[in-house]
């Protein structure tokens, strides 16, 4: 019987630590469920480091969690972890083609504000990091809110989406490439550094040797030594796979820990 009692206080406890919360039809499209995981410290009297988590090209908010046991990170590291959903292609980005595919807008304008609302967000210490499409997500919108976000992170992101005209339905939110070549280079993080040139910003970048993603993250890599921006760059085995994912991460959980105070 006191097997029985632990066990139910252990999931009880997992429960409260651990949210998924659902939310109705924004405006800017279906972007509204998402996982949220505390410390098992977790109180409401203090201040937290925030990350947000952004999955890959037909992913969905459940991605991270079924990659790395975050609850484990949220108490390691003392973080609230939040993972968004950013639909099966939306390139997290507020598609110039496509009026019910705004994520960047839902982010700020509605998912944000929530986050803020429900719980106690250090603002002084919010981070962001991605896998793939998740990565140019992340990089892309900490390099347009540069003031809001202390870091940013990717692992195997597509950070340049030129050579990709006919993968992973990005046409479905730029447009066909040869029409709106524009929107693509305009959404490439990077044709976008030179908005952080200037703020001493510093962020971290992996991605595996055997990664098709791995030419562009090298020319990324060039791209920041070229304009002076500090990047923390990791190269390593791997390719685009979950084995890869689940230690990469640790890198950045790592690399934000230690920016929480500067």
């Amino acid at each position: 019987m006191k097997k029985i009692i632990l066990l139910l206080v252990s999931v009880l406890i997992y429960a409260i630590a651990v949210s998924s919360c659902f939310s109705p039809k924004h405006p800017q499209g279906y972007f509204g469920n998402y996982l949220t995981f505390k410390p098992d410290n977790y109180d409401s009297d203090k201040k937290y480091p925030l990350i947000l988590m952004l999955h890959g090209h037909s992913g969905d908010y459940t991605q991270w969690s079924d990659i790395a046991d975050l609850q484990q990170y949220a108490d390691k590291y003392n973080f609230i972890i939040v993972c968004p959903d950013g639909n099966y292609d939306s390139w997290y980005i507020d598609s110039p083609i496509l009026k019910e595919s705004q994520f960047e807008s839902y982010f700020f304008n509605d998912l944000v504000p929530e986050i803020f609302g429900n719980y106690s967000v250090d603002s002084n210490n919010i981070f962001i990091t991605g896998l793939s499409m998740g990565g140019h997500g992340a990089i892309n919108l900490f390099l347009n809110h540069p003031q809001f976000f202390k870091s940013a992170g990717s692992t195997s992101g597509i950070l340049d989406l030129l050579p990709f005209p006919t993968n992973w339905e990005i046409k479905n939110v730029l447009g066909n490439q040869e029409r709106y070549r524009d929107n693509w280079i305009k959404h490439s993080a990077i044709y976008n550094l030179d908005k952080i040139k200037d703020l001493n910003k510093n962020f971290i970048v992996d991605c595996g040797t055997e990664d098709f993603a791995y030419d562009v993250n090298r020319r990324f890599r060039d791209s920041c030594e070229v304009k002076g921006i500090k990047l923390k760059f990791i190269q390593t085995a791997g390719d685009h796979s979950y084995e890869y994912w689940a230690k990469s991460i640790i890198n950045h959980f790592e690399f934000f820990k230690e920016m929480v105070g500067e």
